[in-house]
């Protein structure tokens, strides 16, 4: 080769070496959720409800106290396998379905419509149930499938259908949406509702990653001839002043949001409390789960608290440049990438490919597993709640890297 096509052939390389890592980075933020692909639940477990002969007093206990009639079902004893994991999410669970202020169609319009946008068979096949005995006759949970533009929603149905949709694809929702809903809502009710969406994503993800299957006294299942499709308006621009003014006094702006809603922000804390107190994931893995999904969401807010005054990611040897780059960041190691790759199946697909959960479990053992999909489902919530909600950077807060979205 004389020298002249030598060094042609090296600065094709080295071109080439260029953009493919420019490339890497320009996809750090991922494809969102289809609008126009239902997410397929698996078909069998791939944990195992626990069986009641393996019930210690604790499990039976916590089955006396969420069931209602001392009986669990396969979402409740597949949990059962880390009973910290039920102490984290069904008090909110409990609140949501059965406490909050909304009324009992309206919950379960919301709840069935998540459950619809996530493609969850269990939760769906559970709600339906609930829904028929008084709140929707059987047509009207079709017609949940087909959407807020199916005929015989009033108004209000149709905004808290949208605002489903809005929260799924979007993170967040649109001034016209949030205005729209404020029409027939006070506040305690828009919270109401903004957290059913978002916690029955959380159990969505959960549920179709961990594999829990429908129980056999509960046969609706997903209708499969409703056209899957979602139209939301664009994305608009994160906010500049909040929806929500957070309560004078001490703490943090978030906690002083939620504040203005004591009822529902008890049980919520219990949520996040097993993955900052009690979850055996190190901080190192724990911060990187949930950067990412504050990212993937765009939510700069819990972005900034993760990476300051709350999370602290660099003092566990987290770099939350190459986490906003992701999986293909320049040095990620094994296990960084495997994480990263984690939250964005969660984020675009509500459900871990075999791949991936082939390779936590390989990685961890059950109840790290569990936790490594519970942290950014539950951040997921988080991430839509300080979208919607508004919640403003305070000082000394971190904005975003400097890293192209796509």
């Amino acid at each position: 080769m004389s020298a002249k096509n030598l060094a042609i052939t090296l600065l094709v390389c080295i071109t080439w070496t260029f953009i493919t890592a420019k490339l890497s980075v320009a996809q750090a933020l991922p494809d969102p959720p289809r609008a126009d692909q239902q997410p397929i639940s698996l078909s069998s477990p791939r944990i195992a409800p626990l069986p009641e002969s393996e019930w210690t007093d604790i499990h039976r206990e916590l089955v006396e106290r969420y069931s209602g009639d001392g009986r669990a079902d396969n979402q409740l004893r597949t949990l059962l396998n880390v009973p910290a994991i039920v102490e984290g999410l069904m008090p909110f669970t409990v609140y949501l379905t059965e406490q909050s202020g909304l009324s009992p169609r309206d919950r379960q319009l919301l709840i069935l419509r998540t459950a619809w946008l996530c493609g969850n068979q269990s939760l769906w096949a559970t709600h339906a149930a609930r829904a028929r005995e008084g709140s929707l006759t059987s047509q009207e949970i079709r017609l949940v499938a087909q959407g807020s533009n199916a005929p015989g929603w009033n108004p209000a149905e149709q905004q808290l259908l949208q605002l489903a949709d809005q929260l799924y694809l979007n993170s967040s929702v649109t001034d016209g949406t949030w205005k729209a809903l404020s029409e027939h809502f006070d506040e305690h009710l828009m919270m109401d509702a903004v957290e059913t969406v978002n916690h029955f994503t959380v159990l969505s993800m959960i549920y179709n990653s961990y594999g829990v299957q429908p129980d056999a006294d509960t046969p609706d299942r997903l209708p499969t001839d409703v056209p899957y499709r979602i139209v939301v308006p664009e994305r608009e621009p994160r906010l500049t002043t909040a929806r929500l003014t957070p309560l004078d006094g001490p703490g943090i702006a978030v906690s002083r949001t939620f504040a203005r809603h004591s009822a529902l922000a008890q049980p919520r804390s219990r949520r996040a409390n097993y993955i900052n107190r009690v979850s055996p994931l190190t901080p190192h893995d724990r911060e990187i789960l949930i950067l990412r999904i504050g990212w993937d969401c765009q939510a700069v807010y819990e972005w900034a608290k993760h990476v300051g005054t709350v999370g602290r990611a660099r003092d566990h040897g987290v770099n939350p440049t190459a986490v906003a780059e992701g999986p293909n960041a320049p040095n990620a190691s094994t296990l960084d990438a495997m994480l990263l790759r984690t939250v964005d199946e969660l984020y675009r697909n509500t459900i871990l490919s075999d791949e991936t959960w082939t390779a936590l479990t390989n990685h961890y053992d059950l109840v790290k597993a569990m936790s490594a999909v519970y942290t950014p489902s539950s951040y997921r919530a988080t991430s839509m709640s300080l979208n919607t909600y508004g919640v403003q950077l305070e000082d000394g807060d971190e904005e975003f890297p400097d890293v192209p979205l796509r």
